[in-house]
């Protein structure tokens, strides 16, 4: 049975578009901070996809310096999530779906080692975990760049599968290696467009520069950090541990969604484990991230400062920094050393 319109209807519709072009200032939209909590309780609560370090609807980076396992835990996580099945000591909340892992690490033969046994009895992905490669045949249209082919590229395997994960491995090969794709900050910035337009969750992974060893990891141990840290939404680290060449820990960079749980006082200790088929990470214990560090010796911090002095007589001109980067140390460890010569 149809309804009959009323004049008060009619007047509640004008109001609602006059409302909404009101609040549209140019680059802004104003509301009251009522008003937004309104149109936001309409939205889900976002689910933990990789317990309290990566939440539904978040762009999220996971750095950690090479070979230290950034590809096999991501292949974890997109496995986990695509199988509907939480990874043991880490919490699982979103349900089962597809995930799209873009590999621009492994070829399909060093994927396959991967996981099988010696290339035989091969582990069994679920079919809602997609690994995407880049095809060496596909043609660069004539009319754009290699960067524009890509984030078209990314936006039509989102579209034609109906992915709401992805699992990016990794944004410094693409900002160091690909040919004319030299600066990740546009591709951050496109799949920041892509995660709202379709509500995605993306996990990018990247790389580290050369650290100093003895010192917790933090924010400015990510390439391009002061850039690519205010993109994402949340951002966590693997760690080297130096009780155990097969030991990691993994620590909490940045969150938006819940408090810091994974900290230097409770990194979440974990080791690089294939028993069979399946590379993956095995969670172990909570502990220290200094327990985990490398300890210099007396010998070890007299040796360091021998060597800072001496290229700075040998350079004069170089800066703090390039000292610092030259020895794997700090600039102020070179600046304390530098002034404490120069008090004697």
């Amino acid at each position: 049975m149809d309804t009959a319109i009323t004049l008060g209807d009619i007047e509640d519709e004008v109001q609602d578009l006059t409302s909404e072009s009101s609040e549209n200032m140019g680059l802004f939209k104003v509301r009251t901070a009522n008003e937004w909590i309104e149109q936001a309780k309409k939205r889900p609560i976002p689910q933990m996809l990789f317990d309290e370090l990566w939440f539904e609807n978040e762009l999220c980076i996971l750095f950690a310096d090479t070979n230290l396992g950034k590809s096999a835990l991501g292949v974890q996580i997109g496995n986990s999530i695509s199988k509907g099945e939480h990874i043991p000591g880490f919490k699982l909340e979103a349900k089962k779906q597809k995930v799209l892992y873009f590999d621009f690490e492994l070829s399909d033969k060093q994927f396959e080692g991967r996981y099988s046994r010696q290339y035989i009895d091969h582990y069994f992905f679920d079919d809602y975990f997609l690994r995407i490669e880049i095809n060496p045949d596909a043609e660069i249209p004539e009319q754009g760049t290699f960067e524009d082919f890509l984030n078209q590229s990314l936006e039509q395997s989102i579209t034609e599968t109906g992915a709401k994960i992805l699992i990016i491995d990794n944004l410094t090969y693409l900002k160091n290696e690909m040919e004319r794709a030299r600066d990740a900050f546009p591709l951050m910035k496109h799949l920041k467009a892509l995660k709202s337009k379709y509500d995605l969750s993306i996990l990018a992974l990247a790389h580290t520069p050369k650290r100093d060893l003895t010192k917790p990891i933090t924010r400015n141990d990510l390439q391009g950090s002061k850039m690519l840290i205010n993109f994402v939404d949340s951002c966590f680290a693997i760690g080297e541990s130096f009780k155990d060449k097969n030991t990691r820990y993994i620590k909490q960079i940045k969150t938006r969604s819940t408090e810091f749980l994974y900290d230097s006082e409770n990194v979440a200790v974990c080791q690089l484990y294939k028993p069979y088929n399946f590379l993956h990470f095995e969670f172990l214990d909570f502990g220290t991230e200094s327990e985990h560090l490398k300890q210099l010796s007396e010998q070890d911090k007299e040796l360091l400062e021998q060597n800072i002095i001496e290229l700075k007589k040998t350079y004069p001109g170089m800066s703090l920094r390039d000292i610092a980067k030259q020895l794997n140390t700090n600039q102020m460890k070179v600046k304390r050393t530098l002034d404490k010569l120069n008090e004697l």
